[in-house]
């Protein structure tokens, strides 16, 4: 509990509640009109409808009272607010909670591929930095490229960071390393991009900057509902990127781990083709990889 001490001054209506710190750089001098939004120690003091004005400076607040009341009867009740709320917030102004980020990792089908998991959404969408020249406006991806040399891609989507390395070292090796960078980068506050994310919906729409037509749309539509939930819980993602109408042939961009996965061909032929040719038998008759 901050200690208070109760001193008079030479206003008789006027009293210091002395703390035993420096409470604020400056000083603030409040009214009944003042903005105290992020000053709940105010707003507790104002409550008292014979407060109406507070001066706070170094390591003293003084609360200037009406004559409704004397400060025998108050003085006390007062300094337990003060000291109440000096524990709670004990720079006056309202202390902002820091966001937690948990961050776990998870391995995927791609053996060179990690996946950090966030409690918490980094993105609604999905960005790819394949170099750190990509990277140049995704902040969280080019402190992973400058801190780690065997950085080689890192893609971000919703609430995980999917990073592929080099063969320099196996991930039991520098797996904690990576999750420390990237829980410390996202708890000090970094920026995670500065630029829109693609959409998961059409992402042809930002990659080659066209709309999906028709038959791409319900192709892509099948992707979203019955491939995607699977592709992105394994750290990837999975687009319909070309679609020949001639041969019936869909072209997927296979990104994050899905990019270079041994067992990405196998996917497509075993899995998402049958899917489509299942759901859309007149538009797929095959399925073809574009890696990211």
């Amino acid at each position: 509990m901050r200690q208070i001490l109760i001193e008079p001054t030479e206003n008789p209506k006027v009293l210091k509640f002395v703390a035993d710190y420096n409470l604020i750089p400056g000083s603030l001098e409040l009214d009944r009109d003042s903005d105290i939004s992020e000053i709940p120690l105010a707003q507790e003091l104002f409550n008292y409808p014979f407060v109406n004005r507070i001066f706070i400076t170094a390591n003293f607040i003084a609360v200037a009272k009406e004559d409704i009341v004397e400060w025998e009867h108050i003085a006390e009740s007062l300094k337990n607010v003060i000291e109440d709320e000096l524990l709670a917030n004990p720079r006056i102004y309202l202390q902002k909670k820091k966001e937690l980020y948990q961050i776990y990792s998870e391995m995927t089908p791609n053996p060179n591929v990690m996946k950090f998991v966030s409690n918490k959404m980094l993105m609604d969408g999905f960005l790819e930095c394949k170099n750190v020249q990509d990277a140049e406006f995704v902040p969280l991806a080019k402190a992973l490229f400058e801190e780690f040399d065997f950085v080689k891609e890192v893609f971000i989507s919703d609430n995980f960071v999917a990073v592929t390395k080099d063969n320099q070292y196996e991930w039991h090796q520098i797996m904690t390393q990576v999750r420390s960078k990237v829980a410390d980068y996202l708890q000090g506050g970094g920026e995670i991009s500065n630029v829109e994310p693609h959409p998961h919906e059409n992402p042809v729409q930002k990659i080659l900057n066209r709309d999906y037509t028709d038959n791409e749309q319900k192709i892509s539509d099948i992707l979203m509902e019955y491939v995607a939930p699977a592709v992105e819980n394994d750290g990837g993602k999975i687009s319909l990127m070309e679609y020949d109408e001639s041969n019936k042939t869909a072209k997927m961009l296979l990104q994050g781990a899905c990019s270079g996965c041994p067992s990405s061909t196998a996917t497509l032929k075993n899995g998402i083709e049958n899917i489509l040719k299942q759901f859309v038998p007149d538009l797929v008759d095959k399925v073809e990889a574009v890696n990211g």
